[in-house]
């Protein structure tokens, strides 16, 4: 199955500390690269969202984001009663030396450091439901660059299909070629009123033929759609081989067009390189 490398996914996890969600951007590359960013206390999860990506893409520049909201709601705070209390002690001392009598407001004791503080939820399980939220996501992506890749798929058996009718075509015509060839040959002598030397005009004709003889880049044509066809159905990822199949036609379009003494070899030249163009515009997004 065909799979693009485009694609876009997005999930979010409620978490005691808030909301969280997952981004995943995927654009073509030739190779899998992978960038994390992680906010500063979940860096350590890197490694394990990193291998977790590569067990499920192949190819492309994948951008991993998790944003984390800080959306707490009321009382998922501490008060931490034993720093306050010595907070307290403290400013009771203060007031002792100094003979100053004010007592401290409970809003200046709550902008103290540590008097609030937010409850840690367990390390491991914040880890699972972050890990299970972005196998949603990679799933999603995965969802999305295979119905891409059907897209895909499709246009490409069509420009296969055509590119079959035209190798055909230009087999079917060989022979008329060849003939007009010869007339074209023997009108120009006629011209000339040049004697004819029967077997010296057979055996330039034999070495025309062997000259502008396309058969077996046609073959080789006929042969790189099978292999094609079969890349098509793959179970694995065949990116960069269709790739290397789109310059090896393109080989054969451009020699059967330099081998081309007929205006019908010449069109039809001409019009595989434009299938097999936009074949390899296509085939740059395939896994």
């Amino acid at each position: 199955m065909l799979r693009s490398m485009t694609a876009f996914a997005r999930a979010t996890v409620r978490l005691p500390q808030g909301e969280s969600c997952w981004e995943i951007r995927s654009v073509n590359h030739r190779y899998l690269e992978i960038n994390v960013r992680l906010p500063d206390e979940w860096r350590w999860l890197e490694i394990p969202v990193r291998e977790s990506i590569g067990r499920r893409l192949n190819r492309g520049k994948i951008d991993c984001n998790l944003k984390i909201s800080n959306t707490s709601a009321e009382g998922s705070f501490n008060l931490n009663l034993a720093v306050v209390q010595q907070l307290l002690n403290a400013a009771a001392q203060i007031n002792h030396l100094t003979g100053y009598s004010q007592p401290l407001s409970p809003l200046e004791i709550l902008r103290l450091p540590n008097v609030l503080e937010n409850p840690t939820p367990d390390a491991e399980t914040t880890k699972e439901s972050l890990m299970q939220t972005l196998d949603i996501a990679l799933n999603d992506m995965v969802a999305y660059r295979e119905r891409e890749g059907e897209q895909i798929l499709q246009m490409l058996e069509q420009r296969c299909q055509l590119i079959s009718e035209e190798v055909a075509k230009v087999r079917e015509q060989l022979p008329l070629v060849l003939v007009t060839q010869r007339e074209k040959l023997l009108n120009r002598l006629g011209e000339l009123q040049q004697s004819l030397n029967q077997e010296r005009l057979e055996q330039e004709m034999v070495f025309l033929a062997q000259k502008i003889d396309v058969s077996e880049e046609l073959d080789r044509l006929d042969a790189h759609l099978i292999e094609m066809k079969k890349n098509l159905t793959s179970s694995q990822p065949t990116g960069r081989r269709l790739d290397f199949l789109m310059q090896e036609f393109h080989r054969e379009a451009n020699t059967l067009g330099s081998k081309s003494i007929h205006t019908s070899t010449t069109l039809a030249s001409v019009n595989l390189k434009v299938l097999i163009e936009q074949m390899r515009e296509q085939i740059q997004n395939v896994e």
